[in-house]
Order: structure tokens, then C-alpha cells, then sequence
């Protein structure tokens, strides 16, 4: 399994720098926050995009994916969030990454959400196939269980559109990694981790500090079942979210320790 970290949290960081960091660490590709606070994002002209990617090309590591923002489950009409969405998966496929992550968003009334999500998803899973890319859905907010990703995308039931598996969430959903990993392995793209110190408590640790079950997650992966092994998970995405927590600590300190955590974790299991 091939290991990357996330930009979510380190806005602004030249995109050279983010590859030093990866490189010198050990990490094999980055997922990349797409916002306009960011030096990459959906506002980028060609020539833009065309030295992100070399830059990822020189560095030999991948774009693992663009993290937008994109709600899928919420109220109002489609074509605004279809037009975000088409935004972000075209620069996914400029960059050469693989993915493009939407939040499912939504509010209370589960019945709406899942019809939007499932309406919107199905366009987007398209627009993806005929770029190249897919699009995944993220265990988040109004769909944060494994059972809430699945429930939308097997009604989507389209190789474009994917599932985004965010191990915090779901395990606050009082959901079993093995559960989850169940549900989702027809749709998955990659899983994201952290750690955090408790259910009420959803400041990040680094991996191994807190009470996530990072353990039983790299079971789970590592011991597919022949009938889930077509998943095909590759990526284990670990997430540094400096950006809303302004007392973790600095992302260059804690990268080697997060690899070597999560790479000791992968090993045990398998």
C-alpha cells in the first residue's frame, strides 16, 4: 500500500515545498486541498496546472487527489453544484490525479439528501469516466457511515462516482472499521487517517497518540476477502489539519513519525 498526506491543513504552502516534504519523508503522493486560499485550485489557467504536474512528474510523486468542496446532498438547484464539481474533476485530470473528493453535505431530511447526493452523483460519474478521473464521495457531515456512503452510491451505480472512506467519521458513527471497509470496498477510492483523543474530541493527534482504530483499519485493508479484493485500495492518506487546529504541531516534525507509524501498522498486519 503506497502512503500519502494531505495539504488540508498547511494553507498556502508552495506547492515545492509540499514536495520536498513528501519526498524527504518517505511519502509516495499528496492529496491537494483545492480552494482559492491554496496554490492550487480550480482558478488555475492551463499553464498553471501544466508546472504543477511537471513538478509532481520531477519529484516522482503522485497527485493523489483534489479535495473540493462541492455538496452534493444539499438543498437548491444542481447546475451550481455541478459546475463546481466539473471544475474540480477537470482539474484533477489536468494534474493527472486520480480523484476528486466532494462532501456530501445535507441537512435533516435524510430522504432529500440522498436523492440530491444520488441525482448530482450520477451527472458527475460521467463527466468523470470521460475524464479519465473518478469522483469520490466522502464519509462526512450528513453521510458520515460507511452505511450513509453506500446507501447513495449503489443507487449512483456508476464506476465514476466512488466512496472517500474518512476513518474519524465513521468511527464517531459508532461504525466498525471492518464494517465500513464491508460496505464500501465495491466503491472505494482511498482511506483517509488520523488520530484524535476522543469521540467528543476531534482535535488531531499524530497517528498512534490517540483512540482511532488505525490498527484494526490496516487489518481490514490488508486482509481483503477475495470477493472485496477488487477494490483495489491502494492509497492510505494520512490527514494534517493544522488549518482548523492551530496548536498541532508543525507538519515538517511530524511527517516521518506519521509514515513510519502507519508503514508499522501495514507491516503487523500484513
Amino acid at each position: 500500500m503506497r502512503l500519502a498526506f494531505s495539504t488540508l491543513g498547511v494553507p498556502g504552502m508552495p506547492v515545492d515545498e509540499v514536495l520536498r516534504l513528501a519526498a524527504d519523508s518517505g511519502f509516495h503522493g499528496v492529496e491537494l486541498r483545492a480552494h482559492p486560499e491554496e496554490p492550487v485550485h480550480p482558478g488555475l489557467d492551463r499553464a498553471a496546472r501544466q508546472r504543477v504536474a511537471a513538478q509532481f512528474a520531477e519529484a516522482g510523486l503522485t497527485p493523489l487527489g483534489v479535495a473540493g468542496y462541492p455538496r452534493m446532498a444539499d438543498s437548491g438547484e444542481d447546475a451550481p453544484v455541478l459546475e463546481e464539481v466539473r471544475a474540480l474533476l477537470e482539474l484533477a485530470h489536468d494534474l493527472g490525479a486520480p480523484y476528486a473528493r466532494v462532501f456530501p453535505g445535507g441537512g435533516p431530511d435524510v430522504a432529500e439528501g440522498d436523492a440530491n447526493a444520488v441525482r448530482r452523483l450520477r451527472q458527475a460519474a460521467v463527466i468523470a469516466a470521460d475524464l479519465g478521473v473518478r469522483v469520490l464521495l466522502e464519509t462526512h457531515d450528513s453521510h458520515a457511515t460507511g452505511a450513509d456512503a453506500a446507501r447513495v452510491l449503489s443507487a449512483v451505480d456508476h464506476p465514476g462516482a466512488g466512496a472517500l472512506w474518512d476513518v474519524m467519521h465513521t468511527w464517531r458513527g459508532c461504525e466498525d472499521p471492518e464494517e465500513t471497509y464491508r460496505l464500501l470496498a465495491p466503491y472505494l477510492g482511498y482511506v483517509q487517517v488520523k488520530d484524535i483523543a476522543s469521540r467528543e474530541d476531534p482535535a488531531p493527534l499524530a497517528p498512534g497518540e490517540g483512540v482511532l482504530p488505525l490498527t484494526e483499519v490496516a487489518d481490514v485493508l490488508t486482509r481483503a476477502t477475495d470477493a472485496q479484493a477488487d477494490a483495489g485500495v491502494e492509497w492510505l492518506c494520512w490527514e494534517y489539519e493544522k488549518r482548523w487546529f492551530p496548536e498541532v504541531r508543525e507538519l515538517p516534525a511530524l511527517l516521518p513519525g506519521a509514515r513510519d507509524h502507519l508503514l508499522g501498522l501495514l507491516a503487523e498486519a500484513a
